[in-house]
């Protein structure tokens, strides 16, 4: 199972905002207090360590799904966040072949990212099915011992959710593998088709809307932008 958001772990201007035009300001005790907490938890080493910090806490998982564009690089954007603390990350690439990207070359040789890449391609006509599924197949075996290891406090299963729809992984093994999972480690599934059982499960879900994009005009993907 997995936790669900508290009503205490609402901002007080969102608890002021939903009572009056006013934000409810805390007392200068309070702020005090708060101010103390918060520098206790974010102290640099040796007072208190980032990771340390993150790991008295439980991951979450989080799906970013929907036609629009954006998911990769969201989920992209919370590796960068969580490399800027100290922490451990892992990433696997379900449907990028030998297809290079920015993202890759960028943070593949980073000494606290993991980096695997699925050997199957955006492909699953008919000749290419049994290829692509055994790909799936061995990536999310990985990714599974990476989640239940301890080492990393991010894993990014990206574009899982289509392997998902397409068939090639059964979201029961998924969503068992994830709920097994080192429990700090936060998970992030990205890619169009979240299947309904796996957004029953998460505890953060996006929706990207594709309302306009460059590809209606024709227009080519643009290396730097879109991969």
């Amino acid at each position: 199972s997995f936790p669900t958001r508290r009503s205490s772990d609402l901002s007080d201007q969102d608890e002021g905002n939903g009572k009056s035009d006013t934000p409810m300001q805390p007392s200068t005790g309070d702020r005090a207090s708060n101010t103390d907490r918060a520098d206790s938890a974010l102290a640099p080493a040796p007072q208190r360590n980032a990771r340390t910090a993150l790991r008295e806490q439980r991951g979450i998982l989080m799906v970013l799904t929907g036609d629009g564009k954006g998911k990769s690089t969201s989920a992209f954007g919370a590796v960068a966040r969580a490399l800027g603390w100290g922490h451990k990350v892992g990433v696997i690439q379900f449907v990028t072949g030998e297809w290079q990207t920015g993202e890759q070359k960028f943070f593949a040789d980073h000494p606290q990212v993991d980096w695997h890449i699925s050997g199957a391609r955006f492909d699953w006509s008919d000749e290419n099915k049994e290829q692509s599924s055994q790909a799936a197949l061995e990536a999310f075996a990985q990714g599974a011992a990476m989640m239940v290891s301890g080492d990393y406090d991010l894993i990014v299963l990206d574009e899982i959710n289509w392997a998902l729809h397409q068939g090639d992984l059964d979201p029961g093994a998924v969503l068992h593998a994830i709920a097994a999972r080192d429990a700090a480690c936060t998970v992030i599934l990205t890619g169009r088709n979240a299947p309904d059982s796996v957004r029953q499960a998460a505890d953060l879900i996006t929706d990207m809307n594709d309302s306009r994009h460059p590809h209606e005009e024709g227009r080519a993907a643009v290396r730097g932008i879109e991969y």
